[in-house]
């Protein structure tokens, strides 16, 4: 697919396009057997941090899992200050998510199913950065 000329991603032709694309061994992609809509994309310059990537109706969603909830020192200031601080987090959301009975904290990018496949590098490589700093920075400042 060319990035000049957008068309409907769909999850093969992402899984094709970021295995060949620029960033070669910066990444690898696999798709995940028990959800055939969904890709681990391991970004190995961020620690081989696992990013999911899913297209679903009008958008790509990435998203990569960041602590479980009960461990956060004062979970409920810290929720409160990343809903205010949320402007702060360049092309991410914070979100809660239950996987296996327990919440965890989740950073979340969506872009346009007619994304060039560029901006959906940066939008992998970005997140892969504000969970990084978000584990480091956001969460330590609250552990104090």
């Amino acid at each position: 697919m060319s990035d000049t000329i957008p068309r409907a991603w769909t999850v093969t032709a992402l899984a094709d396009a970021l295995s060949n694309g620029e960033r070669g061994s910066d990444i690898s992609v696999e798709r995940i057997p028990s959800a055939d809509a969904v890709l681990r994309v391991t970004m190995h310059a961020h620690g081989d941090l696992s990013v999911f990537l899913s297209v679903a109706g009008e958008q790509i969603v990435v998203s990569t899992l960041l602590w479980p909830v009960d461990e956060q020192p004062d979970a409920d200031a810290f929720n409160r200050f990343i809903l205010k601080a949320q402007k702060l987090v360049p092309l991410s959301n914070f979100a809660i998510t239950e996987v296996d009975g327990r919440d965890y904290y989740e950073l979340v990018g969506e872009l346009s199913i007619e994304s060039p496949l560029r901006a959906v590098e940066i939008e992998l490589s970005v997140l892969a950065e504000n969970a990084i700093d978000a584990a480091s920075d956001l969460r330590a400042e609250f552990a104090a």
